[in-house]
């Protein structure tokens, strides 16, 4: 029964905190001393045990002797008609749970909360009290930055020598565990000793020290399962995943999570003073809390060829609607301020293959798009609010610089264009491939990047584009002129490493800064980029056009599938979805599923795999594998149940295709200028051979005859479309394009007699699969199969069926060709699942399939592309982080 409006003795209850097992917490004012205070109200079955009671005022007694400043103090133990409560101190601001749903904690700044939770431990430790149930709902961080650490001994307080208690999170976990000495406590922060029912000393404070603080940064528990007992089991038997903290760190950090999560006890740190000492020495250090920046990996290409143009555009590219307007002045916040917004359930992020975020040029709104349209949320308001009108399909969003229009490209209508943020209908601005990082400009124009033809400059009125810098066949992206309109700051994606340049408007000359993407000039002096998921700043020298030292990486975790997903104002508002990578980079199973669904899977371990093919003999399957973010070609073979490297470049191969005597591997590769066909005979002898390229253009194997005479390939050309095109296997090789119209046409599949070509278009809006003679495709008619969007489709053995995958699950279409060619109606097949990839067996009778694996996936889908975190005059942060001289 909620105790709003009531009195307790000299305390009028206003408010309700919180509750849970150890009672419920209100906001009450003490008329007396005429403050406001915290009243915990003990539960009604507390009072019925008189030897509870006074154990638990004994020990009240020595909690309310602590006094420290970062520990919530207790005022006092009173009772008003049969009801136990508590008069605490109470504290404004966050528990640390709250700030660590936005995502990690910035290090510096996770460090500075851990110097003064220790702090408070060793005070405690000092009197004698264990905290016993340290975790981050019990830690709050005022608005000011300091920290407090709530109901320090509680736990034992309430529990006794025979508690039997379910505390707030954390359910009791067995009657041996409620024994005397031991406490009860939330089963992820739980010691080892403590999930066992040990006794514990204040070592078990220590091991919960470690586990917040690697929370902290990695914005996920060490320790969790299915419930509590998975859960304890994991903290009794596994170890906290080190490699979820930022590559980075300061290796004094990670010394003391590992030595604060030793599960023997003996082997921690004796007393909690030791992880203080490390942590002052890390803050100390003049190098920064992060390892030089020499150490940082290089970046490795996310575009992979095979990927459809809607995704081989721009799609590392990050929106940064107004960043360019130098004349503006918005108010600063007095404050850095952080936040996060949640989408609703009825909402889903639009492509995650492109950027789906961006923010107006002062800050104060930023929109984002889902699968129903454009979105707009004003930071002084709850929710987002649909924009009306806007397409379903938006992506690469952009602010006017007065903030009442929002730019976008439309996928499917291959044009940029502008709508009124309060809604209406779009205005087509121009026809376009591509547009890969528009920038809106106080004089009206907006400047954006397009494959193949360079760097652009258009009326936001319309008009014909102007080039300001020619691309020369390049791909170059997120365009910026900077300040003084002289140069122009890009990313060059053209080849690997992707390289972020700045170029002389007059001159021409161009140089290379850094290598990264989607590069950001900032009003602070800063260049930022990403590199991997990580966010990155480096000091530049905007007169001289150079970087002033290292970089320094400023966000860890950012999401991506392609294209990283932040967005920045030059007023100093970040908004960006945490996470690491996208769900098409999950780890996945091997597994055979007949047409029935059930499944039979390989003892292959799991792995990032991609593009497999069974071998013509069935002995064996190419794959390709990611290893050390690096992708080749792997063979698994069946009889003897193991994995061989085939190829070792340091460039990303892949889409493996048999020949048919399985003796040969013919594989797409970037180790030249751009992506061309390769093979390689399949037992792993003599040397890689390229087989064909075309200039200026990328071209990947998708399918081969089954007289191995023709090769079926995917294009990508410099104006920005996927086109299909055939190798004759004999003779001069000379590449042909086969269908080249304009619109995207991909994925080639030959049928088993050589006759039909089953490909997939987004002529019709969406991606279907059609069907055309061959070679006769051009005047031999056209069959759309799918009805409902389509991809990925496979020709049975025989010939008279084709598989695909939709919206509506795994279909299977009859296919008749005699006297006249026909189609049957498509059927489901009861085959669920996360599978993101398959080959058909060459009896026709199953599937090999990539499955997802459920878990990772899951909490990819949650967690990574559901909030959207907000920090407020960021640059504050950034500043201090990468000071400029």
């Amino acid at each position: 029964m909620s105790m709003i409006g009531k009195s307790l003795v000299h305390y009028e209850i206003s408010a309700e905190i919180g509750r849970g097992g150890m009672g419920e917490v209100y906001q009450a004012k003490d008329t007396k001393l005429g403050r406001d205070v915290a009243i915990k109200v003990l539960p009604e079955e507390f009072a019925l045990d008189k030897d509870r009671v006074t154990r638990f005022q004994r020990e009240a007694k020595l909690l309310a002797s602590l006094n420290h400043p970062n520990i919530a103090a207790i005022y006092g133990l009173e009772k008003s008609e049969g009801t136990h409560f508590l008069v605490m101190e109470l504290i404004e601001g966050d528990t640390l749970r709250d700030r660590i749903k936005s995502g990690p904690i910035p290090v510096e700044e996770a460090l500075k909360l851990a110097l003064q939770m220790a702090e408070a431990l060793e005070a405690a430790h000092e009197k004698g009290v264990i905290h016993r149930d340290l975790k981050p709902a019990n830690i709050k961080v005022t608005p000011d930055g300091k920290v407090k650490v709530l109901d320090f001994g509680l736990a034992k307080a309430y529990a006794g020598e025979q508690g039997n208690v379910s505390l707030a999170d954390s359910p009791t976990i067995s009657a041996a565990a409620t024994q005397q000495g031991v406490i009860l406590g939330t089963a992820a922060y739980m010691s080892p000793e403590q999930a066992r029912g040990k006794p514990v000393d204040r070592r078990a404070d220590i091991w919960a020290f470690g586990v917040v603080l690697y929370e902290m940064l990695t914005g996920k528990t060490a320790f969790s399962g299915d419930d509590v007992t998975d859960t304890l089991a994991s903290v009794v038997k596994l170890d906290a995943n080190m490699e979820m903290l930022p590559a980075n760190l300061h290796p004094r950090v990670r010394e003391v999570i590992n030595r604060c999560l030793q599960k023997e006890p003996k082997k921690r740190y004796s007393g909690i003073s030791d992880a203080q000492y490390e942590i002052e020495q890390v803050l100390s250090d003049k190098s920064g809390v992060f390892v030089q920046p020499s150490l940082i990996t290089k970046p490795k290409k996310e575009l992979r060829v095979g990927i459809p143009v809607v995704s081989a555009i721009a799609f590392l590219c990050l929106i940064v609607a107004g960043v360019a307007v130098w004349y503006l002045k918005p108010t600063q916040p007095l404050h850095l301020n952080r936040s996060y917004y949640e989408l609703p359930e009825d909402q889903q992020f639009g492509i995650h293959t492109s950027p789906f975020l961006g923010v107006s040029p002062d800050g104060r709104k930023f929109v984002y798009s889902t699968t129903g349209g454009i979105y707009v949320r004003s930071l002084d308001e709850l929710d987002a609010r649909h924009i009306s009108g806007s397409d379903d399909d938006a992506v690469d969003m952009f602010f006017s610089p007065d903030g009442n229009w929002i730019g976008y490209w439309s996928v499917n209508d291959r044009q940029m264009k502008k709508i009124a943020i309060s809604g209406g209908a779009p205005v087509t601005i121009t026809n376009a491939e591509n547009t890969a990082g528009p920038i809106w400009y106080e004089d009206d124009t907006i400047v954006y990047g397009q494959q193949g033809i360079g760097i652009l400059r258009i009326s936001a009125n319309g008009g014909t584009p102007e080039t300001i810098i020619k691309g020369d066949g390049g791909v170059f992206i997120c365009p910026q002129i900077l300040p003084g309109g002289e140069s122009v700051l890009f990313t060059n994606v053209t080849s690997v490493p992707y390289t972020i340049m700045v170029q002389s408007l007059k001159s021409g000359e161009r140089k290379e800064l850094v290598e990264g993407d989607s590069a950001q000039y900032l009003s602070t002096g800063h260049i930022i980029y990403s590199l991997d998921n990580n966010l990155m700043a480096v000091p530049f020298d905007v007169d001289k056009l150079e970087t002033v030292g290292g970089p320094v990486s400023i966000i860890e975790g950012v999401f991506r599938q392609t294209a990283p997903q932040w967005a920045v104002s030059d007023s100093g508002t970040l908004v960006y979805v945490p996470g690491t990578t996208g769900i098409s980079q999950q780890p996945s199973t091997l597994v055979w599923v007949d047409h029935e669904g059930n499944e039979d899977p390989l003892p292959a371990a799991p792995d990032i795999y991609a593009n497999i093919k069974i071998s013509p003999d069935s002995t064996r399957v190419a794959l390709a594998r990611t290893v050390n973010r690096n992708q080749d070609i792997w063979i698994w073979d069946f009889v003897r149940n193991t994995m061989t490297r085939l190829t070792f470049d340091e460039t990303d191969d892949l889409n493996p295709i048999w020949t048919p005597d399985s003796q040969r591997i013919i594989f797409g590769s970037d180790r030249g200028e751009r992506a061309s066909i390769y093979w390689k005979a399949a037992d792993g002898t003599g040397e890689v051979e390229q087989l064909a390229s075309l200039p200026e253009e990328w071209i990947w194997p998708m399918s081969l005859s089954s007289d191995g005479n023709i090769l079926f390939f995917g294009n990508w050309n410099p104006i920005g479309l996927n086109n299909i095109g055939m190798l004759p296997m004999e003779g001069d090789r000379t590449p042909q394009l086969l269908l080249q119209e304009k619109y995207n046409e991909e994925y080639p599949q030959i049928s088993p007699d050589g006759r039909w070509l089953a490909y997939t278009s987004n002529e019709s809006g969406q991606m279907e699969v059609f069907i055309r003679p061959f070679p006769n495709v051009d005047s031999g008619g056209r069959w759309q199969v799918s009805m409902n969007g389509g991809g990925g489709p496979l020709w049975a053995p025989d010939g008279h069926e084709l598989f695909y995958y939709s919206s509506d699950g795994t279909m299977v279409v009859s296919v008749e060709t005699e006297p006249t060619f026909k189609l049957g109606t498509p059927q489901t097949l009861p085959i669920t699942g996360p599978y993101i990839g398959w080959d058909i067996s060459p009896d026709g009778k199953r599937f090999l399939m990539l499955k997802r694996i459920e878990a990772e996936a899951d909490e990819s889908r949650t967690e990574e592309s559901r909030t959207i975190n907000i920090v407020l005059n960021w640059f504050k942060e950034l500043k201090e982080r990468v000071p400029v001289d």
